[in-house]
């Protein structure tokens, strides 16, 4: 081949690469990822969530590309952000928390979406059936409703001399009363005053803490909440400062100081959306995909904070922990 030629043919050649990338990109498929809260707060999510789609074979940026909506913590957004993946046209939906999923559904009866949410799908409507879901939703639960009067009844025995305790909502969620309902009866078995407390926004926590100090509190139930969720570490802080025994549903809570949780795995719960969000993308139906659950509720406690709260963990709570 002549000089000249050569560089002809290597010129057009690389004229040609980027137009080739390109089309390999516009035929990677796309994932809508919808969340109310921020990124700065979810980032083990989102990788929790990443490592699932790998396990299937997606990797972003080189076999799928993500878009993410997050709605910080403003669930009124959820609605436009859930019409623009729409619009988008991503193969499948991605929700964490239940205002999601809602949105999402609202949005769409025809994209795919997979949800991750703390509470019974089919008794708010999600789905028609665990095994069976139906329609275009399918996804993971944790259950969060079901275990909260589970984690009264723990944080009552770690302190059985209480005799007002309190519960945190935020009033948003659509389950915070069923949450509250539930805490309430066993409240009442147990022989307490429950105290439903509200907080929608950060600046809510100062007021929280200083009405559980009027109520004279001595325990609080943290809800299952994707706000109160991405808050953990500054609600472990404000419960050890204000020496208030303190429960949530997830690990995430006593990692951050806090001194008790009992529940589900949240990463793993978004790393096995993930997984269901790549067999979708591979053909998968989401009406044919049961719902998972949790398999396994861990209670975990923190030793250490509850020396500095001057508390003694009985045997009987000691043997049931699976990490302290």
């Amino acid at each position: 081949m002549k000089r000249r030629e050569f560089i002809s043919s290597l010129g057009s050649g690389a004229v040609a690469w980027p137009f080739t990338s390109r089309a390999q990109q516009s035929a990677m498929p796309v994932v809508g990822f919808l969340s109310s809260a921020s990124p700065q707060s979810y980032a083990h999510v989102v990788a929790a969530f990443r490592h699932g789609l790998k396990e299937v074979g997606y990797v972003e940026g080189e076999s799928i590309a993500i878009e993410y909506r997050w709605a910080q913590n403003e669930t009124d957004r959820l609605s436009t952000l859930a019409a623009e993946l729409v619009r988008r046209r991503v193969a499948v939906i991605a929700t964490t928390g239940t205002p999601s999923a809602f949105a999402a559904k609202a949005a769409t009866t025809t994209i795919p979406i997979v949800f991750e949410i703390g509470f019974d799908p089919v008794e708010v409507g999600l789905v028609a059936s665990l095994s069976r879901p139906g329609g275009n939703l399918t996804g993971v639960t944790n259950l969060g409703v079901e275990v909260g009067p589970k984690q009264l009844e723990l944080l009552h025995a770690l302190v059985p001399t209480a005799t007002t305790v309190a519960l945190l909502v935020n009033p948003n969620h659509p389950l915070a009363e069923a949450l509250s309902q539930d805490v309430q009866r066993t409240a009442t078995k147990l022989g307490l005053q429950l105290q439903v407390l509200h907080a929608s926004v950060e600046d809510d926590f100062d007021t929280v803490f200083a009405t559980l100090a009027q109520l004279r509190a001595v325990v609080l139930v943290i809800g299952a909440d994707p706000f109160l969720i991405s808050r953990s570490g500054q609600l472990a802080a404000l419960a050890l400062r204000n020496a208030i025994p303190a429960s949530h549903y997830f690990r995430e809570f006593v990692v951050a100081g806090g001194l008790m949780s009992y529940g589900g795995s949240f990463t793993d719960a978004h790393r096995l959306a993930g997984i269901y969000t790549g067999r979708i993308l591979k053909g998968a139906k989401p009406a044919d995909l049961p719902v998972l659950q949790p398999t396994k509720f861990k209670l975990v406690i923190n030793l250490r904070t509850a020396k500095t709260l001057g508390l003694t963990v009985p045997p009987s709570i000691m043997v049931l922990a699976d990490e302290q």
